[in-house]
């Protein structure tokens, strides 16, 4: 593996992969890598002849400092991690390297709606951070394809719309959320909670599930009520900073299941200390 700290060495040897026209896959995370990651590096592979992931942990996009200071930084575990599964670049920048005129303004994109519910409502200004630095890699690696995982279901359409927007010829893959065996959706903040904790965290999927469970018997409002109040049962202190069930396409809430072709059950949950998020794409209804 093909180790890159600087933008002008990654360029170079990318330069050179395209010049074979090999196809280049990116994969963006921040680090404290698990398998849900190495999965989105094995989609990356299955659509790619070349893999690029970076390592880098925005500051721009956390809206909290303190969030930002205890984010979980295992450089050396993911270094080795990805060259066992066989990625073949790893682009690992400092902060001045992605920023090196920090007073430049950020590229502000208009999102429409896509930004203001859910996360948007409890975490302003993050999504302009992750459109900033989605940005600015893409400018920087320049791939043919991006992979991204669903469990971000919101920063991944609006990242779609950001492609849109700016008329990117990137192509975009949402790749599954993987999941412990416990139904937990595997997360660099899992590491983070307690033994006690992560067993109560795994009642957020199945919250989830419970949404899905009572579509056939309660409209979206009572689906949402019954879910909170299951969090509220089963996680000790639980803090749900939301739960939606919105259109997959607008994320505009929906009062009906016929509302939308494709509806999406989103919700953050804090359990201790930690913030999680979850979503669960729901099967399409006609009545």
């Amino acid at each position: 593996m093909y180790l890159f700290k600087t933008i002008k060495n990654l360029q170079r040897y990318l330069l050179a992969c395209k010049n074979r026209n090999e196809s280049i896959g990116f994969v963006p995370t921040m680090g404290a890598l698990h398998e849900g990651h190495i999965s989105l590096l094995a989609f990356a592979q299955q659509h790619c002849t070349l893999t690029v992931c970076s390592i880098f942990v925005n500051p721009t996009q956390f809206n909290e400092k303190e969030d930002f200071d205890k984010y979980p930084r295992t450089t050396e575990a993911d270094i080795a991690l990805l060259e066992q599964n066989g990625c073949k670049v790893l682009f690992l920048p400092d902060v001045e390297e992605i920023y090196p005129h920090p007073d430049n303004p950020a590229p502000v994109f208009d999102f429409g709606y896509l930004d203001k519910p859910m996360e948007g409502a409890h975490r302003p200004g993050h999504f302009n951070g992750v459109a900033q630095v989605v940005t600015r890699l893409l400018q920087i690696v320049q791939p043919h394809h991006l992979f991204m995982g669903q469990k971000d279901y919101q920063q991944y359409k609006i990242i779609d719309k950001m492609l849109q927007i700016t008329q990117s010829p990137v192509v975009l893959h949402m790749c599954p959320t993987l999941r412990e065996p416990s139904g937990l959706a595997m997360s660099s903040r899992n590491i983070r909670l307690s033994p006690k904790e992560r067993e109560q965290a795994a009642h957020i999927y199945r919250a989830l599930l419970l949404v899905q469970q009572s579509m056939e018997v309660l409209p979206p409002k009572q689906a949402r009520m019954a879910a909170l109040n299951y969090l509220e049962q089963h996680i000790q202190n639980a803090q749900p900073e939301y739960l939606e069930i919105v259109n997959a396409h607008t994320l505009e809430r929906v009062q009906h299941w016929k509302d939308a072709a494709q509806t999406v059950v989103c919700t953050a949950v804090r359990v201790g200390n930690v913030r999680l998020i979850d979503n669960l794409l729901l099967p399409p209804q006609t009545t």
